[in-house]
């Protein structure tokens, strides 16, 4: 038997979720800032002309895609397609726009940059009831040196990020439509133990498309596709006990379990598929016709097309390089990290470094170094720990959703340590971890209710750590967009002994 809820205060939404002019100004702005740092000299940073660091492989791919009018790679020769296509057919767009050069295989980047800055400072918002708090995650955002560089780089990295922190953001707001949908069937909720049902949830088929998409882009969008189910159905258990269910528990397994299912992963699976639609339909994909060419023609899966059965074949072929890539099969790589450093950045990622001549110096340095801002970064322990507290003291379910967030773009590296692994990996857990940082700036500045010199020293509190962010990102910026400085001027960045 349902419990009875006798205030009806219970049956309220939640407040603060309304949208001002002002919060979309303050969003606009800020991301036109983000714009500026994104886009400018976005191109002046080349191989000599050539893409550097793993831009050799995405940029070129993607003029592949192109240039055989199909969207797909189809040079059996070129042997180092171990990444879905949706992130490369992004990156074609740019170079359909402004051609093969660092513009064109560089602009779908920034375009994906500018925009996770926007969607960081709509969801810290949406979390903290506050334009303030999400004007401070944005200001974090932009000064962060691993999306900037991110941004400004012809790899998937950041493609993988924004399309993970949109299917985040996309379950926050179901999370408040679900609310909702309960405050407004009051009257149904006491007829089965269970709850009600909810109807079709736009919000979470949207996250799905997008958890597709990202899966689409590289195969570690599949770790958030895992952790956002769980996320999701710990929502819908949190509502169904807060507006008084029977049997919350119970009825989030037989009310929501199998549509979550099918709305984060048979979506999610779908549009992964969808992705290769021009590999499908071509004659000359790479492994399009494995099957038959190179065995497998017989067997029990024999029912399946030979289409489908290709694509499996050409998928374990691309699990056959990740797997095989591992330190103890003597892969080593100089700039290559592992996940326990990822979190204060302590072994960063150089992607590019010259000495050119004719920069008004006797001699003067460019490089480009993926570097976490260290004001940032070097705050991610305590900030986690700290949601870890809100989370278990507080019951904060706005930390216990982005602590999932960074967890699933950390921890599923420790189960597989041996292998070959970068600093850019961890490019998916900065939107998580400046979400936890705007959270706690939240804390500090104070509720309204509070006095007048509590805000005040709040306000003063955050406005100096945002100061020192800012510097700090100026001062790493020319080791971020490759601007000519001295020798001595780049020692002076390299303030940790791991980061040469």
């Amino acid at each position: 038997m349902a419990r009875a809820v006798a205030d009806p205060s219970v049956m309220r939404t939640e407040p603060g979720l309304g949208d001002t002019a002002r919060g979309w100004w303050v969003t606009i702005v800020l991301t036109l800032i983000a714009a500026v740092t994104r886009f400018v000299r976005l191109g002046s940073a080349t191989d000599e002309g050539t893409p550097v660091f793993d831009e050799k492989y995405y940029a070129v791919q993607a003029r592949e895609m192109l240039t055989n009018g199909m969207g797909i790679e189809d040079n059996p020769g070129y042997v180092v397609v171990v990444h879905p296509p949706a992130g490369k057919l992004l990156i074609a767009i740019g170079e359909v726009l402004f051609g093969y050069g660092p513009l064109g295989w560089r602009f779908s980047a920034a375009v994906a940059g500018t925009l996770l800055v926007l969607l960081v400072i709509r969801i810290v918002r949406r979390l903290a009831r506050s334009t303030m708090v999400g004007a401070i995650a944005g200001i974090l955002m932009i000064a962060d040196g691993v999306t900037l560089v991110s941004s400004r780089i012809g790899m998937l990295d950041i493609f993988l990020t924004m399309l993970v922190t949109a299917a985040f953001g996309c379950l926050i707001v179901d999370r408040d439509e679900v609310r909702a949908r309960m405050a407004h069937a009051a009257e149904r909720i006491a007829l089965t133990p269970f709850g009600p049902r909810l109807g079709v949830r736009w919000w979470r088929f949207g996250a799905g498309v997008l958890l597709g998409s990202a899966c689409a882009t590289k195969w570690s969008g599949a770790y958030f596709v895992v952790f956002f189910v769980v996320l999701s159905l710990g929502f819908d258990a949190a509502a169904r006990r807060r507006y008084g269910v029977a049997r919350p528990f119970v009825g989030t397994i037989v009310r929501d379990a199998a549509p979550a299912v099918f709305a984060l992963i048979v979506v999610a699976v779908g549009v992964y598929l969808a992705s290769y639609a021009g590999w499908f339909g071509s004659e000359t994909g790479v492994d399009r016709y494995a099957v038959g060419a190179q065995g497998g023609d017989g067997g029990f899966l024999s029912f399946v097309s030979v289409a489908l059965r290709s694509l499996w074949f050409q998928q374990h072929a691309v699990l056959d390089v990740h797997t095989h890539l591992t330190n103890s099969a003597g892969f080593h790589h100089p700039w290559e990290s592992k996940p326990w450093t990822w979190p204060m950045g302590l072994r960063p990622m150089l992607y590019h470094f010259s000495e050119p001549t004719g920069c008004g110096r006797s001699r003067c340095v460019r490089a480009i170094m993926l570097l976490g801002t260290p004001a940032i970064w070097w705050l991610a322990l305590p900030a986690v720990g700290w949601a870890l507290w809100q989370s278990v003291t507080r019951r904060d379910w706005r930390c216990l959703a982005v602590l999932t967030g960074y967890a699933a773009g950390w921890l599923p590296w420790f189960a597989v340590l041996d292998r070959q692994m970068y600093y850019f990996y961890a490019t998916a857990m900065a939107p998580f971890l400046v979400m936890l940082l705007a959270l706690a700036l939240g804390q500090i500045l104070g509720r309204a209710t509070e006095s007048s010199e509590r805000r005040e020293t709040g306000l003063l509190v955050v406005c100096l750590y945002l100061g020192v962010v800012v510097a700090n990102f100026i001062w790493n910026y020319p080791i971020l967009t490759a601007m000519p400085i001295t020798p001595s001027t780049w020692e002076q960045h390299l303030w940790l002994p791991s980061w040469r």
